[in-house]
Parts: C-alpha cells; structure tokens; sequence
C-alpha cells in the first residue's frame, strides 16, 4: 500500500556455501522473496551467485570465511553497525533478524531468532579427526562456546529434530519450550520409475569425505564380511572417488585395492536417486548429523530397501518408519554381521 513504511527482516548467512545449510538458505529467501512488498529483506551471503532471488537487498561478506578472527568479527562487530546504519536508513530498528548459522551475532533488532543447523557440539572428537582435518574437532569445541554467546536475547531458537531441541537446551541452559522444531524440507525427487535392483546385493553410503562421516568402519566391515562369505557376493558403493581430501586419500590407501569397495566418487543428482532405487540396503555410519539427508532421499525412492544405521539419536528421529537397524558406528565387526543378514535374506 502507498505511503506504508515497510518493515527490514535481515538474514545473515554470511557462512553458508555448500550441502544441506545453502539448501536452507535458498528456501528462507525463496520464501521471503515473495513477500517484499510488505518487507524490506536485506540478506547477508558469502556469495549472492548461490541464492539470487528477486526483490531481496544483498549485503556480499566472502571474508567472513577466511578465518574464525574474521568470523567473529562479522558477527559481534560489522552486523552491529550495518543493523545501525539499517536504522539510520529507514528511520526505524530492524524489526526481524534471523542468524542462519548457529551463531547469535550482537544486532540491534526487535526479533531475533537463529537457526541451529550444526550439530558438531554433541560429537565427541577423536585423535585421528585432528590428523585427517583439525578443522572439523576445533569446530565441535568451538561451537560449543558459540552456541551460548548472546542465546538469551533470542525469541527463539530453530532446530530440525527433537533430540536436538533437548541436547541443545541441556548445552546452553536456553527455555526447550523456545526452540521449535523445523524438519528439513526436500527437494524435489529425480523420477526413478521403472529402475530394477542390482542383480547382486549392493550397499550405498552416500556422503561427502570428511572423517566424521565415518566410512572406515563400513570399509573394515566390508573386508570381514568378504572374508566370511566370499568374492562376488555383494558390493558396496562409496561416493567418495580417493583424492578429494587427506581423508579420502587415507581410505583409498587403505582399502582401494577391495575388490568389494566401489570408490565411485560423487554423482550426479539423478544418478544418486538411481543408485537408491536400485540398491538393495543404505548403510550410513556418520558419527553426527544435524538430519542425514541420504536417509531421507533413499526411504523416498526406495520404502522397502534396508537401512543399516549408526545407533544414535539422528537416525532414529529421521528413519522413523523405514526399514531400519541400528549398530554402534564404531563397530564394524556388527555392522558385518547385519550387512551379511542382508546378503542372506536377498
């Protein structure tokens, strides 16, 4: 309406770049995008190329990434000015801001909320995390500190699963009735129609290489079950090619030679939904997710496949009503004993 001073909603994302988290991103703006009639949006990216949507105001910050200094310095020093000079601009505070990256940067706002999409504090770190990327277990130590800076001034707090509401709560003493919970919405699917299983029993982990993800206990577990049951019995499908990373690097090292382990590296997105239809069970090991995507995708596309799954409170919450078993993700003598239940049932 002519003459109605729009309310400023600010979304700072300043670290958002890749997986599950852009994915987030692109539906809040998508969402808000559509409502800029009655909203000013001001989004704050690392790079607009990755979520351009029209009618929102971007605020480009790619040195936010370079280091933690940096980071920290965005969040509790630069936001605090530009949410001032938004004010200064439109005459009134900024009347939403919403952190989409776990962290509660120090603003003026009257509403503030932050989505909580890491889930790295509740992992307990091991020796080999700090050779294969010490990013990733400074990571879990460091966000357990920044969880807590400034949470009390939000109105609430998002997260996607329950587990994660109560875990959360615990770590940073903030109210559990303020946090909701907000599943992960999914993508369209890729048509699988018309797709047959693979002629012999084949396990899929679908996963980046990075060492929480865990793919060395499926890997010994592959080599134990080939042992018991044979050559040629079963395959199990990586997608993880062996050079990404020093951690992929490790594995292929280790076990590139299995003629059981295919390092197929990263698929396409209509390949990976073919894969799903066709194989006969998901295994996903992970140490810690914030959802476990993959399992998600593969209950879709293929609802009576079996899943083999690590023992923790994730992938109960995501695999509630699939055809799932759980074992400790630190034991690949189990997960073989479950993976030949498969080879003995096909």
């Amino acid at each position: 309406m002519e003459g109605t001073v729009r309310k400023t909603v600010v979304i700072s994302a300043v670290n958002i770049r890749k997986g599950g988290t852009l994915t987030i991103l692109r539906q809040w703006l998508e969402e808000w995008s559509a409502r800029t009639e009655q909203y000013r949006v001001i989004a704050l990216v690392h790079d607009r190329s990755l979520c351009d949507f029209p009618g929102i105001e971007y605020i480009e910050m790619p040195w936010c990434t370079k280091n933690w200094a940096f980071r920290l310095w965005a969040e509790y020093v630069t936001m605090h000015r530009i949410s001032l000079d938004i004010e200064k601009q439109d005459g009134q505070t900024v009347w939403m801001w919403t952190s989409l990256h776990d962290t509660t940067p120090r603003v003026k706002a009257l509403h503030r909320q932050v989505y909580c999409q890491t889930s790295f504090p509740f992992m307990k770190p091991s020796l080999k995390d700090f050779w294969f990327d010490p990013k990733i277990p400074f990571f879990t130590m460091f966000t357990r500190w920044a969880y807590k800076i400034n949470s009390k001034q939000n109105e609430c707090m998002i997260v996607q699963q329950n587990w994660f509401r109560e875990a959360l709560s615990g770590l940073i003493g903030y109210p559990m009735e303020k946090i909701k919970v907000m599943p992960p919405r999914l993508q369209p699917m890729p048509a699988t129609a018309g797709q047959e299983r693979f002629p012999y029993p084949v396990f899929l982990y679908a996963s980046t290489p990075d060492c929480h993800k865990n793919f060395e206990t499926l890997c010994k577990a592959a080599v134990l079950l080939e042992k018991e049951v044979g050559k040629d019995r079963f395959k199990v499908i990586l997608t993880v090619k062996g050079n990404e990373n020093r951690y992929a690097r490790y594995l292929f090292s280790h076990w590139g030679n299995c003629s059981c382990i295919d390092f197929h590296g990263l698929m396409t997105r209509q390949e990976l939904f073919d894969t799903y239809a066709k194989a006969h069970c998901l295994v996903f090991p992970s140490r810690v997710e914030t959802w476990g995507l993959p399992i998600s995708e593969y209950m879709s596309v293929n609802p009576e496949g079996r899943m083999i799954l690590s023992d923790l409170p994730y992938a109960h919450e995501t695999s509630a009503g699939g055809n799932a078993v759980f074992f400790d993700c630190r034991n690949p003598d189990e997960l073989a004993g479950l993976m030949k239940s498969v080879i003995e049932e096909k």
